[in-house]
């Protein structure tokens, strides 16, 4: 009876430390994050996908860009694979809106064989110097939860978040 007893400990304890990354996943996420989701669904950024919920994780980076705040987020193909999209959102404030700028995205593969264990599929703009930022974001990332969001929840309009990306068409010389 006793031995019984130590053996459904002990799998409990096992389940326990295996699916505790699973569960951790499980909070809600982050304002921040789901702002940025928004916006990347808002410019056309995210893939089309058939399902109701998506993977995302995301770092906050204060000292790559000096004197700039850029979210780094995260969209996994799913919730248990290493691959995806990987996108760079400075993030600044325009009277009482929080303004998300996308500069950058790159589809990647983790991969042990690449520099920084990240093989970008479709590079970067901005060379070695971006790959390189990109890496160690999506690094941090994945020491962290992922989050899984619904789709209504980050396609809801959101007044105070106002969404700019380098495809937006820009000004002409003579409009400013």
């Amino acid at each position: 009876m006793r031995r019984l007893a130590i053996k459904k400990t002990s799998i409990a304890v096992l389940l326990l430390i295996f699916l505790s990354p699973n569960v951790r996943s499980l909070e809600p996420a982050p304002q921040l994050l789901t702002q940025a989701i928004h916006c990347l669904a808002v410019k056309s950024f995210l893939p089309s996908s058939g399902t109701n919920k998506l993977s995302f994780g995301y770092y906050f980076d204060e000292k790559s860009y000096p004197g700039e705040k850029v979210l780094y987020v995260v969209n996994f193909a799913s919730p248990t694979r290493s691959n995806g999209l990987v996108f760079a959102l400075f993030l600044s404030q325009d009277n009482n809106h929080q303004v998300f700028n996308i500069q950058n995205n790159a589809s990647f593969v983790l991969s042990k064989d690449d520099v920084h264990g990240v093989s970008f599929v479709n590079p970067p703009l901005g060379g070695g110097w971006t790959q390189e930022r990109l890496a160690n974001a999506i690094d941090q990332i994945e020491k962290q939860p992922r989050f899984t969001v619904s789709v209504r929840d980050f396609l809801a309009a959101d007044t105070s978040t106002s969404c700019e990306s380098y495809t937006d068409p820009q000004p002409k010389e003579g409009d400013k």
